[in-house]
């Protein structure tokens, strides 16, 4: 049986770059049919808008706006996307957070592949959730507790307020994430994860443990940190000097 191939375009502005990628693509990824290309955000989004693609590789900065820019002017069609960005804190932040498929420049032929699975898979199987949407709505709101996070669950993927997030607990290869109305969900992803894409207000204060400083109700100095649910999670010395100074100035 002959599986309907995905209708793709590329949007980056190097010519090399896109040629590299169009070649491996041709090579390596043969679910995918190259229908378009384009140089610049302008360029992408009147291609996205006229052929519109199951899947765009899009590059997170370019001439004439970024990747957020494209997004913005073609979200009255829904694609999957696979982001190509060069090291950049903040993107690698933004775009883990709302759970997107990226690939780090240059570009690694493994993953590539390993991305374009992932995302025949999704259209396979008719997923709902819309990544780009997230993507638009945390880009237009600079507030960050206000912002959306996509956590991946045993059962697909659950969408959450950044401020309903009260703690994480690091629980073997997932992370058990409580909030604020007092449910918990068990998340596939280590703690370290968290760790490293969660900013102020959350603060890791235990090997096991990171607590949202907004529903910290008090803090002993046996070295327990006491939350506004009456939960209780140790101090470890080794966090307690960074602790002491964010929670100092709350």
């Amino acid at each position: 049986m002959n599986l309907q191939k995905i209708k793709t375009v590329i949007i980056e502005d190097e010519s090399a770059a896109r040629a590299a990628l169009k070649s491996y693509l041709l090579k390596y990824c043969p679910q995918v049919e190259l229908i378009g290309e384009a140089e610049n955000a302008k360029e992408g989004i009147n291609l996205i808008n006229s052929v519109k693609p199951q899947l765009v590789f899009l590059d997170v900065e370019m001439p004439f706006g970024n990747a957020f820019d494209v997004l913005e002017n073609t979200k009255n069609h829904q694609f999957e996307t696979i982001f190509a960005t060069a090291f950049s804190e903040y993107s690698l932040k933004a775009l883990n957070q709302s759970a997107a498929y990226y690939l780090l420049k240059p570009i690694n032929i493994e993953e590539l592949i390993l991305s374009v699975n992932k995302v025949q898979q999704q259209i396979n199987n008719n997923e709902i959730l819309n990544r780009n949407n997230i993507i638009i709505e945390n880009y237009k709101q600079p507030k960050y507790e206000n912002q959306n996070i996509v956590l991946p669950t045993l059962e697909g993927f659950e969408v959450a307020k950044i401020s309903n997030i009260t703690r994480l607990k690091g629980n073997g290869n997932f992370t058990d994430i409580y909030f604020a109305d007092g449910t918990k969900k068990m998340i596939c992803r280590f703690l370290k994860h968290f760790d490293e894409l969660l900013n102020i207000p959350f603060i890791r204060i235990h090997k096991s443990h990171i607590v949202n400083i907004n529903y910290i109700k008090s803090y002993n100095k046996g070295g327990v940190v006491i939350l506004l649910d009456n939960s209780e999670i140790e101090l470890s010395a080794t966090y307690k000097q960074n602790f002491l100074d964010v929670f100092g100035k709350i």
